[in-house]
């Protein structure tokens, strides 16, 4: 039936940050579709999807922290970007078949292309988790060098360097910095990353996928020190609507 109920949704943890849902209502508002609803799942652990999946009106789900990787085993099928990146942060819904894609590639490729030049051709990726793949996939893409930064906590592997190596030399080769962490995100807002932003130049580029707040202590650090400075606003936007596409292809 054309007025049947239809359910949206974004399933992460801790979503007091998140703008999604404003940006869908008014989505929603705008074309006037009275049987929409978008709703926020904050659950505690991935198993807790299986309530939401059960809902018979459900069309599609946006992914956020943590859970852009645990997702995969409740899929069906992925797109060819989700499978190559390992990462699914939309789900559409179509005959019972839950398909995973991923629109953060979308949305970093769209964000960074006016800004990236001759200088930032090697990117230092804060992070190791869901929204890093896509990053990584894009850079790949575009040729763009890369090594991960991570903890050293975690296994090192190649193209990999510990928070504890990144020192003045590191910062002045690789011109290019994307933070990919919470490290930051409201309401921790007086978070860094433990990179020495002290050497970071007018020829940077630091950009972090976070938008809440707009301006956090890293992008703050960077434009103190004369560098081009992006927020994760702009990639909201641009992967919300390849989402909203997807769900109505």
């Amino acid at each position: 039936m054309l007025n049947s109920p239809v359910t949206l949704g974004l399933i992460g943890k801790n979503l007091s940050h998140s703008f999604s849902k404003n940006y869908f209502d008014k989505k929603i508002a705008e074309q006037h579709l009275t049987n929409y609803t978008y709703n926020k799942y904050d659950l505690a652990s991935i198993e807790e999807i299986i309530d939401v999946l059960n809902n018979p009106t459900l069309l599609g789900l946006n992914v956020t922290m943590p859970y852009k990787q645990s997702i995969l085993p409740y899929l069906n099928a992925l797109s060819e970007a989700a499978q190559h990146i390992g990462a699914v942060n939309c789900v559409s819904i179509s005959n019972g078949k839950r398909i995973g894609h991923n629109t953060d590639y979308v949305g970093f490729r769209n964000s960074i292309k006016p800004f990236v030049d001759s200088n930032h051709q090697r990117a230092l990726v804060l992070g190791t988790g869901g929204a890093s793949k896509a990053v990584v996939y894009v850079l790949q893409q575009l040729g763009i060098d890369y090594y991960y930064v991570t903890s050293s906590t975690t296994k090192k592997t190649a193209n990999t360097l510990f928070y504890s190596e990144v020192n003045d030399i590191v910062i002045n080769h690789f011109k290019f910095i994307i933070n990919t962490t919470p490290v930051g995100m409201y309401p921790s807002v007086d978070e860094l990353p433990n990179i020495p932003t002290q050497y970071i130049t007018t020829q940077h580029l630091v950009m972090d996928l976070i938008y809440n707040p707009e301006a956090t202590q890293l992008l703050q650090h960077a434009k103190q020190q004369g560098a081009i400075v992006l927020n994760g606003l702009s990639m909201l936007h641009h992967q919300a609507e390849e989402a909203w596409k997807i769900w109505h292809a």
